[in-house]
Parts: C-alpha cells; structure tokens; sequence
C-alpha cells in the first residue's frame, strides 16, 4: 500500500462512477459542479440508446429543475394523449383519454421521457468537466487506506479516491465489492423486452396494450416516440425458470429467446417479432429487485439500481436515481469528500425512501388485468382502464414525494 501526502478532504477529491445511466450521468452533473474530479466508465460505446420511457415525478422533478433542465425535459416528454387495449384481432375492448399505462394521468404533473433521451441531457449538462471512458468496464479494484486502486478492462490501471456503482442491476462493481447477485437479486419470474419499430401503425401520440385472455402470462404493449415516428415496442412474459437460463448474454439468443416466449401473442405481434432482427434498439431483461444491508463498503458505494433496484414495475426507478444521486452528491459536498461521513448520510437519508418506493412492487402486481376493465362508462371507458390503473397512483404519488429534499 502505497503512502500519501493528499488532502483527505478537498474538492479535489477523484471519484470513478461506473455506469453512465441515469443514476450515472445525474452524479456526474452534479459532482462535477460541485468541484469534484469525475470520472465515468461506462460498458458500451456510446451513451445506450433504446430501453422504455420512464417517469420522472415528484421530488424528482425538483431535482430536475434545480439542474435547470425542466424545462427542456418537459419539452420532450412523450405526449401520449391516452390508451387502448385490443384483442387478438385489433378490435378495441377500451380505452382512456385520462391514463396511461406507462406514465399515469396523461394531464398530470409528471413526465413521462425516453430513458435515452433523460440520460443524453443530463450528460450534455454536465459538461466537458467529466471524463468518459467508453467501451470499457472496471475488471478489478483493491481498496487501500488512502484510496481505490482500479484496473481496467483496456489494461489501464488509475487511482481513485471514491468509486461510485451506477451500473445497474447487474452491477459489476456490486459483484467485485459485495459477492455475487444471487445474494441481492430478487426476482418475480417477469421479463421484459423493448425494441424499436416505424410507426406502421399511424398512431398518434398513443399507446394500445394487447394481452389476450388465453395468454395471460404474455402481453405486448406499443407507443409512439420521437413525434410519432417510430414505435417502441415492449413484450412483456412469466416463466418459473432460473434466472441464469432466461438471461443468455448473447443477443441473438436473447432475440430469439423473446421470440419464442412471445410467439402465440396476435394483433400486430407477430410482424414487430419478425423485425427483432433488424433493429438495432432492443433491451431485454428480468424484472427485479436488489435489496441490501448496506449500499457502500469503505470507499466504494452503489447508487440507484445498482444498490436498490425498485423494478420497472414500481415506475419509480428513475425519479429514486435522480434524487439519490443528488444526496448522494450533496453528502459528499456537504463532508469535504470524506466518505466515512458523507455515505453513511446518504443512506440514513434515503433507506426509507427507498423502502417505500420497493413496497410499490407488491402493489403493482397486483394491479388489475385491463382486459378485464372493459369500459363500462361508454366509448372512453372512464370506468374500464382507468378504473384498473387508478386505484394505486395515490400510493405512487405518496412515496414519490415523501421525501424532504435537502438544499445543499
């Protein structure tokens, strides 16, 4: 172990975030504005493009807007103006002006955004400050008594006083730190798979769920993106299976893994499976939770999906990653960089919120089949979908903004 002479305490602080997500990109901002030398590894080659629109609600879009970006990312929310849910043969059993299936009320305060398109601004945001390291991954990191000593998947070895895991629910640095993710991982048994199609379908500005009576563990559900020219495209499936065996790290498997799970599916299915292989936006994975005793270990700490993951199903993934990102940020601020003070605050600050919006899981399952809230108040079925997606928002809405932001 090395010795140093460094100031413990300083804005000059070096922190390695892995992961350049939302949760990622978000701390990169605001660690950078706050002086801090930051450094982002992220896996892919570029910023990942494609995955579902997310919700950004409550405290959430405080933080949103204390970054100067509300504007903007309302500016490109999705603007669905409703939902339908058809049979097999497209004929429409209901729909709603009011909701959403993905993003709630559709004249609610939230916004509803392309993960893809949230994570781009908040890296533009940041600024030239941060350092990207794409195409490259940590492959191993010993922590020593004055710093992180991390050698990368290029072969580059570089110190770090802090090291961040942002890097999702399959988080390498969780696996390094913490062992292996079948301790953390639980899973519900649900997949999940998004892809990008043209909107062949003239929709505008619309979401239509299919998920027929006699494929109860399968169902599809297409909305326009990108002003209506394209549409994004997400088959939902069960299967009592073992995690490992349903997630090949292949992606031609996992393509035609989707396939064959969602073969069975009608309405417009069949031609969105049989463009699987020519786009190159797709996404697949298990919906899960992490669940943990602790987010940090000496020097390292784990953020947003990587130490919490609430699932896709909650909706509340992103706005949880933009707030712990920003306490997360302001402890470290607020302590001079010390760690032994700043993560030990963040997590008291954020464990309750966290367990509330993770409780939202139970709540959801259990959310009523739309199919089987067919209209009953006429042609907007004001009594059908959103008597199925109403009930629980209050709770959503409760955990979303139960939270006392801090002004760091």
């Amino acid at each position: 172990m090395a010795n140093t002479t460094r100031p413990r305490h300083s804005r000059s602080t070096s922190v390695l975030i892995s992961g350049a997500g939302i949760a990622g990109t978000a701390l990169a901002y605001w660690l950078n504005r706050y002086g801090f030398r930051v450094t982002v590894v992220e896996r892919a080659p570029s910023l990942r493009g494609g995955g579902q629109a997310v919700d950004v609600r409550g405290n959430a879009l405080e933080v949103v807007d204390r970054m100067g970006l509300l504007t903007e990312v309302r500016a490109r929310r999705t603007g669905l103006r409703g939902m339908s849910v058809v049979d097999g043969d497209g004929r429409e059993l209901s729909r709603s002006t009011e909701w959403t299936a993905s993003g709630g009320p559709v004249d609610g305060p939230d916004v509803e955004i392309l993960r893809d398109e949230l994570a781009v601004l908040l890296t533009e945001a940041a600024g030239s400050g941060v350092e990207y390291r794409f195409d490259d991954a940590i492959d191993t990191l010993v922590q020593y008594e004055d710093g992180v000593q991390v050698r990368f998947r290029d072969g580059e070895e570089r110190s770090f006083d802090l090291v961040v895991g942002a890097d999702g629910l399959h988080s390498g640095t969780r696996r390094l730190v913490f062992g292996p993710e079948r301790d953390y991982l639980h899973a519900i048994g649900t997949y999940v798979a998004g892809w990008s199609v043209p909107n062949h379908l003239g929709l505008d500005r619309w979401q239509v769920i299919h998920r027929p009576g006699d494929a109860a563990d399968r169902m599809c559900l297409a909305m326009t993106v990108r002003d209506n020219t394209e549409l994004r495209v997400f088959v939902g499936f069960t299967s009592d299976e073992p995690v490992e065996s349903m997630l090949p790290r292949d992606l031609a498997a996992q393509r035609r893994l989707v396939a064959e799970r969602a073969a069975g599916l009608r309405w417009e299915v069949p031609g969105f499976l049989a463009a699987l292989d020519d786009t190159e936006v797709f996404h697949y994975d298990v919906v899960a939770q992490i669940r943990m005793d602790r987010w940090s270990h000496d020097r390292v700490v784990l953020l947003g999906d990587a130490g919490y993951c609430c699932s896709p199903l909650t909706g509340q993934g992103t706005s949880v990653a933009l707030t712990a990102s920003y306490v997360l940020a302001g402890e470290l601020h607020r302590a001079d960089g010390d760690h032994r003070v700043a993560y030990p605050a963040y997590e008291r600050r954020l464990r309750d919120h966290v367990a509330a919006n993770q409780a939202l899981l139970e709540l959801t399952a259990k959310r009523p089949d739309p199919e089987d809230a067919e209209g009953a108040d006429g042609p907007e079925g004001f009594g059908g979908i959103d008597a199925a997606y109403g009930p629980e928002l209050e709770e959503v809405y409760r955990a979303a903004t139960a939270f006392d932001l801090p002004d760091y």
